[in-house]
């Protein structure tokens, strides 16, 4: 292995993308995930059609570009993943990037892996529209086989679990060769594919009786909803989850860039992608509940409906009733969604590869496979008949509570410990176009008030009413804990030593 020295300290010689647009598909991939496609068109439809798109524009602004700024310039200036980067600002806070990589990976990506499953499953039953008359019994009575409750977690579903092994095994197939043999590769397929699937979906969507009033009823802008608060916390609440922000695969992304890399075009080239196929899958998507809506003589409000009921309900029931070559557009539209997913996974599991190699220097095919073996037992909770609620219930907690607090707590390490107007300067070495002081104020002031508003509105909420009505001792003991677990995971491994001694940077 060939190394660099810096700061005096021998380092191994890092891993960097062949090319520019190797890397944004990759970082592209992570940020185009199952929620972008399923939950912003849900997102945009309820809070105003077209006008949601000004309070959105106004997050990515002041929140989602800037975060994405900032971690893609620590991990480019810092050189490591998110343990690595944060421990050279400061050793103290080394825990905040292990927590970060923890729970994401022991957590986020052993249910997402699941929901991935299911979208393989539903792959397969497109081909004969298994799902029948009734999606909506066939979903949670036939294929989860669901439980009363969390309490019961009931047998495990055979089909999900054979999926779950696909799912891991093509995660470990990516990781296992690395960021320029494998994910690089990958996503070089990958997003083409996904871009040609959606356009597909599209404009196959175009062409169906009632798909057009879908389309503008999705669009169509109130823009007396600008008043209302819950708009813009939800413009900001979307902004922080479509992005990948807080999960540490950004930080580890743009560690492997080249040294001159243009990071505020790479920033802001990833928000605008991920955005604009968001708005796009949207059409195909209201294209065709509007279709159904048409068909059926359902008003559109009564069809619409959010997340998995939206992917693995509403949307079964349209494919049914489409007029020709159903299972065609059907295996097209899971296709896109597992596609989506996997693009999503690799990049969680790459982060927490990246970190623990940063520290101990293991091999990466070893960490790669232990790690995809524990993913794939880890997630089999989530696959029994009792598993939605504990995916409902660990998804609440870790993306609400788990990744607002890493990212309010990355902005303090950045923005006061590290002072925002070094990075700032950074990123303006070797960028094209120069962020203002604006970029500070984001950083120290404006992201960490809108998540610590977002993060009371969610307290305040399931301290009034228990989240999705759950018992709390179920809440307390599979999501609080969750949360605890990992946390105190984070803090032992932060204390084991560096296998060779870190260097910095710069001096701080």
């Amino acid at each position: 292995m060939s190394e660099r020295r810096q700061a005096g300290v021998m380092e191994p010689h890092r891993a960097q993308w062949k090319s520019q647009w190797g890397f944004l598909l990759a970082a592209i991939g992570s940020s185009i995930g199952l929620g972008s496609i399923w939950r912003f068109p849900y997102v945009c439809y309820e809070n105003g059609g077209g006008a949601y798109l000004i309070p959105y524009a106004v997050a990515l602004l002041t929140a989602g570009i800037p975060l994405m700024i900032l971690e893609y310039g620590i991990g480019h200036r810092m050189r490591g993943a998110a343990p690595t980067s944060f421990a050279k600002i400061d050793p103290h806070w080394e825990w905040l990037g292990w927590w970060t990589v923890i729970f994401v990976m022991f957590g986020i990506v052993l249910y997402y892996a699941v929901v991935i499953a299911w979208c393989v499953c539903y792959l397969w039953f497109s081909l004969t529209l298994a799902w029948g008359a009734d999606p909506n019994q066939f979903f949670f009575q036939e294929f989860l086989q669901t439980t009363a409750g969390p309490h019961m977690l009931g047998d495990i579903r055979t089909p999900i679990l054979a999926a779950l092994l696909v799912v891991w095994i093509a995660n470990w197939a990516v990781v296992f060769f690395g960021v320029e043999q494998g994910i690089e590769k990958a996503n070089k397929v990958f997003m083409p594919l996904l871009l040609v699937l959606i356009i597909i979906l599209v404009g196959w969507t175009v062409t169906l009786p009632g798909a057009a009033e879908g389309m503008r009823r999705y669009l169509q802008p109130d823009f007396s909803r600008l008043g209302d608060p819950k708009v813009w916390i939800d413009a900001y609440s979307q902004t922080f989850f479509t992005l990948s922000l807080g999960f540490g695969i950004m930080v580890a992304y743009a560690s492997y860039l080249a040294r001159d890399a243009d990071i505020t075009f790479n920033a802001c080239a990833t928000t605008l992608a991920d955005t604009v196929v968001s708005l796009i899958a949207g059409l195909a998507i209201f294209g065709t509940l509007g279709y159904m809506a048409a068909h059926t003589g359902t008003p559109l409000t009564e069809v619409v409906q959010h997340g998995i009921g939206l992917a693995f309900v509403a949307f079964p029931q349209a494919i049914s009733l489409l007029p020709s070559l159903p299972q065609l557009f059907g295996a097209f539209f899971f296709l896109t969604l597992t596609v989506a997913g996997i693009a999503s996974s690799i990049s969680i599991l790459e982060a927490f590869t990246a970190a623990v190699m940063d520290k101990f220097h293991y091999r990466r095919r070893a960490i790669v496979t232990v790690l995809s073996v524990t993913g794939f037992l880890g997630g089999i909770v989530f696959a029994t008949s009792g598993g939605l609620p504990w995916l409902d219930i660990v998804d609440h907690f870790l993306s609400h509570y788990g990744l607002f607090l890493v990212c309010v707590l990355q902005c303090v390490l950045v923005g006061w410990i590290y002072r925002a107007h070094r990075l700032r300067e950074h990123v303006n070495a070797v960028s094209l176009f120069p962020i203002g002081r604006v970029f500070d104020l984001a950083i120290r002031y404006v992201i960490p008030g809108v998540l610590i508003v977002l993060l009371v509105n969610d307290v305040l909420k399931d301290l009034r009413e228990p989240y999705g009505g759950y018992p709390w001792l179920a809440l307390v003991l599979i999501g609080r804990d969750w949360l605890v677990v990992t946390f105190i995971a984070a803090l032992f491994v932060s204390m084991r030593p560096w296998r060779r001694p870190l260097s910095r940077a710069e001096e701080r």
